[in-house]
């Protein structure tokens, strides 16, 4: 193959899009942008049992949204459609009858209760579960006279000698035993393929030149060069790079973490930050540096340096990202950002006003509103209780509204001044008006927001408390 073809193939399984699949698009998406080739998407939603609704939507959807646009896909097409495996089911069946007429694979008749036993006594003798070829054994033609009446699998006839091998560009040279390989089910009772028939068959159909997954498919892969050499066809180039893991090096989990990409998208990640975080999962810039732009990884990328185990997934490195991202905006860029994100009920020329005061302080896009909101409503809850204080608040309403050159530096100058009149210490005298007009202790700078917030609204603010 002279054009590099890639793809992902992600399973409607799910709430969204997940984040390993994020990291798999990623590397896939920058080779083929490395090597002028084609990025392809294909959905494998032959398990019916476990299908989502609007799934599938979501799932292209979210790469959309992280920029890891796609040249064939279901809804574009492509010379090699249909690119969902539910319409290609008669394809599969064709390869799976091939094989079993060449003697690579055959009819299996078990029961799921006669399966369960099996597997019960290979966990008693602590032996491999994998089918034991009971149905292997069946003579050809008693098998195809079965088939017509019978409800079937086909699975794989794995040689029970020997072994399989391939060399990954990842990890290089990989063996297996045969005997320790499942005689796999190819084709199910239902007429869909498994995983490994269905992905062997568009790979080759598709003309996918490199398969570049996580390594939990490593354990596939000698079934699926099986495959490929049953039917004659040639190896792809494999490629498994690491899994996303947490601090303890167990394997990210829904239970556990946040996995969908539409999580990472309602928290107010910025999609760049997220794909720069994932290219660093196993990878790293020739110059070390930390942050760069899909243009950029592509110049530099080479699957061959990815490593097999990646650093852990850390949710603080990808604040601190994120973080960096935004403040590398400009201050327009940024406003459309928050105002996409709050919605358009807020006055983007408000938040507009903002930016200076709180471009420094938030790493996500959710951390707006927490820190700018009281800019929009007045504050209803106060995080002292400023009863005590009504007196000194009907002083600075007092002193402010004196005030006639309504900016920063002004307020801040006649503020200083009244807490050095009364003897307040300025750290409890701006606690109490930052309060008084923001609701939080914490708030951007508080001369600048009262600026922003205007002579009349401040002293609104602090009328309603000093009453």
């Amino acid at each position: 193959m002279n054009e590099v073809r890639v793809r992902i193939a992600p399973s409607p399984t799910g709430e969204d899009l997940h984040i390993g699949n994020v990291y798999t698009a990623l590397l896939n998406y920058i080779f083929a942008k490395k090597n002028k080739g084609k990025f392809i998407v294909r959905i494998e939603d032959t398990d019916r049992t476990r299908l989502v609704p609007g799934a599938e939507q979501r799932i292209l959807q979210s790469l959309k949204w992280f920029g890891l646009d796609s040249d064939e896909d279901p809804d574009k097409g492509g010379p090699y459609a249909p690119y969902r495996q539910s319409q290609r089911l008669d394809l599969y069946r064709q390869y799976a009858e091939k094989l079993v007429e060449t003697g690579h694979a055959y009819y299996s008749f078990c029961t799921p209760d006669r399966l369960d036993e099996m597997r019960k006594k290979q966990q008693e003798k602590k032996e491999p579960t994998i089918y034991d070829g009971l149905c292997k054994k069946i003579p050809k033609n008693e098998a195809l006279a079965r088939s017509k009446k019978e409800k079937y699998v086909i699975r794989l006839n794995v040689p029970d000698v020997g072994t399989t091998e391939f060399t990954d560009l990842v990890r290089g040279k990989i063996s297996f035993e045969n005997r320790l390989l499942d005689d796999q089910v190819l084709l199910k009772s239902d007429g869909y393929p498994t995983y490994h028939l269905g992905v062997v068959v568009d790979d080759y159909l598709m003309k996918i030149s490199h398969v570049i997954r996580a390594e939990e498919w490593i354990s596939s892969t000698p079934k699926h060069v099986l495959i490929y050499q049953y039917l004659g066809w040639p190896l792809p180039v494999f490629a498994h790079g690491p899994i996303l893991r947490n601090p303890d090096r167990s394997k990210l989990s829904k239970r556990k973490n946040p996995v969908w990409a539409s999580w990472y998208r309602k928290q107010g990640y910025l999609p760049e930050a997220i794909l720069n975080f994932l290219a660093l999962m196993g990878w790293s810039m020739p110059d070390g540096r930390e942050i760069f732009s899909l243009t950029e990884m592509a110049e530099n990328f080479r699957l061959e340096e990815v490593k097999p185990a990646g650093p852990t997934f850390n949710l603080e490195k990808l604040d601190w990202l994120n973080g960096e991202y935004m403040r590398k905006m400009s201050k327009a860029a940024l406003q459309t950002k928050i105002v996409e994100f709050i919605g358009d009920k807020y006055s983007s020329d408000l938040v507009g006003k903002t930016i200076p005061l709180v471009q420094e302080r938030i790493k996500k896009l959710s951390d707006y509103l927490p820190l700018a909101g009281f800019f929009f409503n007045s504050p209803k809850d106060y995080e002292i209780d400023l009863s005590k204080n009504r007196s000194l608040l009907s002083n600075i309403h007092q002193k402010l509204s004196a005030v006639s050159d309504w900016k920063a530096d002004s307020i801040g100058k006649s503020m200083q001044d009244l807490a050095q009149e009364l003897k307040i210490p300025n750290s409890k005298f701006f606690m109490i008006l930052r309060v008084a007009v923001t609701g939080k202790k914490i708030s951007p700078p508080l001369n600048e927001s009262m600026e922003i917030l205007g002579k009349d609204e401040t002293l609104s603010r602090l009328s309603q408390i000093s009453k």
